[in-house]
């Protein structure tokens, strides 16, 4: 009969089995969800995480969602690759001390054209076409990182050259940037009263700005899956006191010694945990925050009063 509905058709097909995963994901992440609402959490943003154009976009829709779910994400980026091809270009060669590159005015403009414009730039760039309100910063932005010159020891007083240490953090604006719902992206360029720029390890910056607005977490991705014992295997869940062993053991060394000197400098200060994760894993911003397992190594104090944070 025409003009009569077919109420017999096949319904479509449904994944159930998709279907369970995704919820059963989504009520995992419930309870971190409302533990980390209204909180800050400070995410060092390097190493192939940020070459790789697909972790990228992974990365950058992590950092969204993060804000989407009321969560106060302020990412700060490192971009030492990018400044060593940078100054290949220009013909600038690179010398390095203590495995620290000696920054001299005209490397330090080079550093600051970078950091300041092209990398922080992109990562704002990014994160607003998957959907985020961010802003970039730099240290020199209403004198949000005010630095000293880093000296070497036995090395002469201005040996690094423009290569700085943070003296201190002035987060007001980024907590007016928070207030208005958006995303602070900082570039680890730091100043100091006479308007001199200071190259300064994102690391330190990182766990600097962490401490300074009491953040909840702050995460350090890396090219590596996290601290790892002497056979190798990681170590997903650390103290202080532990710590001290493994560096004492030599277990912990080489680049992940400055790394994990900020993690402590951080937890420390009063910031809840820190996460030391392998950016080289699709949405591991999200797996270490909202999935059982994470992935990486949580740094956590040896007090009582954290041990559910």
């Amino acid at each position: 009969m025409t003009g009569t509905k077919d109420t017999n058709k096949t319904p479509p097909s449904v994944d159930l089995q998709a279907a369970r995963d995704t919820a059963r994901v989504l009520n995992e992440a419930l309870p971190y969800l409302q533990r980390y609402s209204g909180e800050t959490i400070v995410i060092k943003y390097g190493g192939n995480a940020m070459t790789d154009e697909h972790l990228k976009r992974c990365f950058a829709q992590n950092i969204v969602t993060l804000k989407h779910v009321g969560i106060n994400p302020v990412v700060v980026h490192g971009g030492g690759p990018q400044i060593a091809d940078m100054l290949d270009r220009l013909s600038i060669k690179s010398e390095f001390l203590d495995g620290m590159r000696v920054t001299d005015a005209a490397t330090m403009e080079v550093v600051e054209m970078v950091l300041g414009g092209v990398v922080n730039k992109s990562i704002v760039s990014l994160l607003n076409q998957v959907g985020g309100k961010a802003v970039g910063l730099t240290g020199k932005d209403a004198d949000l990182i005010l630095a000293n010159p880093l000296h070497l020891p036995n090395r002469e007083a201005d040996a690094l050259g423009f290569v700085g240490q943070v003296n201190q953090i002035k987060t007001g604006v980024v907590r007016k940037l928070q207030d208005q719902h958006f995303i602070p992206v900082i570039a680890p360029i730091g100043t100091d009263a006479s308007g001199a720029s200071y190259n300064i390890n994102a690391d330190l910056v990182a766990s600097a700005v962490a401490s300074a607005l009491k953040a909840t977490r702050l995460l350090l991705l890396t090219n590596t899956p996290g601290i790892l014992d002497k056979q190798g295997e990681l170590l997903t869940g650390i103290t202080p006191t532990q710590i001290a062993s493994l560096i004492a053991d030599g277990t912990i060394q080489g680049g992940m010694l400055p790394k994990v000197q900020c993690a402590l400098d951080a937890v420390q200060a009063g910031v809840g945990s820190v996460q030391i994760i392998d950016g080289r894993v699709e949405h591991a911003v999200l797996l270490e925050l909202f999935t059982d397992q994470g992935v990486g190594t949580l740094i956590k104090d040896d007090t009582p009063d954290q041990e559910n944070v």
